[in-house]
């Protein structure tokens, strides 16, 4: 029998936590809903401080994929290039419309935005990371011109899969789903086709940050069988790292993620609608298109 899925009678769902790295809190929701819930996958932060001691634990758990959530909005950099390019602002990350707008006009030069890139990849392959996967904080890897760079360092450095963030129109909408929607849905259209096909069809930006049982019960049942999906999420403990910056406060349920996740429902969810849970290490690219590996 082929190493490939011959016979496709169930969906299959990668549950990937972004923002491994935020905090003591954020960290230990992603470890424990990945030993005791759905989560088969996280995102990590190259710049967060003390890389190695944070990536111990998240090591340890071994049917957990890892990937590096590529970033230019959020801390501070990695290399004294990007540093240099917001002296004003304390040689942190400029916020993402700031950033959108150097991008445009040339004050962040893609050169940069490589090196910063590179380096933040070679910190978590040298803190012991298995690098399966990109993706990156607020998405701006699908910037045009910066998919570019991601695809680039995706092949220098046998990157398999880089995300391709979705708009999602087919659940309950509020005034943010709209707007990431129409956004998310125009840098989409920048992204080269041969990379949508190579990507799982992605899930959660609708409730990016707030994801609940009533949201899963909604999405779960609409999954295609044979096809692959990731569901981006954000589970976490609240705690007073994450408690400092209001704005991350208010965007995100990291206590109602985590629950949610670790819960039987979404066990019982996953059963009743034919879902297998996957990581990356079960994909492949098979004629230009996404596959899934059979043991």
């Amino acid at each position: 029998m082929s190493s490939f899925a011959q016979e496709k009678r169930c969906a299959y769902l990668i549950v990937n936590a972004d923002d491994f790295g935020y905090g003591p809190g954020v960290n230990r929701g992603i470890i424990d809903a990945a030993r005791h819930g759905a989560v088969t996958a996280t995102g990590v932060f190259a710049n967060a401080g003390e890389l190695e001691k944070q990536i111990e634990p998240l090591l340890d758990v071994e049917h957990l994929d890892t990937g590096v959530h590529l970033n230019l909005t959020h801390g501070r950099p990695v290399t004294d290039e990007m540093r240099a390019l917001n002296r004003s602002g304390g040689g942190q990350f400029p916020g993402k419309l700031t950033l959108i707008k150097a991008l445009i006009s040339g004050g962040i030069p893609l050169e940069i935005v490589e090196l910063e890139w590179r380096t933040q990849i070679d910190r978590c392959i040298s803190s012991g990371m298995e690098v399966r996967f990109l993706n990156s904080h607020e998405h701006v890897h699908m910037l045009p011109g910066v998919f570019t760079v991601a695809e680039r360092l995706a092949a220098e450095y046998g990157i398999p899969h880089i995300r391709v963030a979705s708009s999602e129109w087919y659940c309950r909408q509020t005034a943010g789903s709209i707007s990431r929607n129409v956004i998310i849905g125009g840098m989409k259209m920048f992204v080269p086709a041969r990379f949508r096909s190579r990507a799982p069809a992605m899930l959660g930006l609708a409730r990016s940050g707030k994801l609940n049982l009533r949201y899963l019960t909604e999405v779960l049942s609409t999954l295609r069988s044979g096809e692959v999906y990731e569901l981006m999420c954000h589970p976490g403990y609240t705690d007073e790292a994450v408690e400092l910056d209001p704005r991350l406060a208010r965007y995100h349920h990291w206590d109602n993620e985590r629950q949610a996740l670790c819960s039987e429902e979404v066990k019982r969810l996953c059963d009743e609608n034919d879902i297998q849970l996957i990581g990356y290490r079960h994909l492949a690219i098979v004629d230009g298109r996404i596959a899934v590996r059979q043991a």
